[in-house]
């Protein structure tokens, strides 16, 4: 299990990194959304056994709120 929350954790640090110049504000948050909710996700799931599925909805959960805190800065 920790080998997956590693993995997890190392996918999501390699994503946050990865191109985030020529992003806009909506795009860069959505993907910080994404790892965080997904580590946070894999943490919290990993607790009870399910750490895959917690990534993914915690990386679904993170998305959604990045995107939406990105638009609000895009609209300003």
């Amino acid at each position: 299990m920790k080998h997956g929350i590693t993995l997890v954790l190392s996918v999501t640090a390699v994503l946050a990194l990865a191109g985030c110049q020529q992003l806009n504000e909506t795009q860069q948050d959505t993907l910080i959304g994404t790892g965080i909710g997904a580590g946070a996700g894999a943490l919290i799931g990993g607790a009870s056994g399910h750490a895959g599925t917690g990534a993914a909805i915690g990386a679904g959960v993170g998305a959604v709120t990045g995107a939406f805190m990105g638009s609000s800065g895009d609209n300003q």
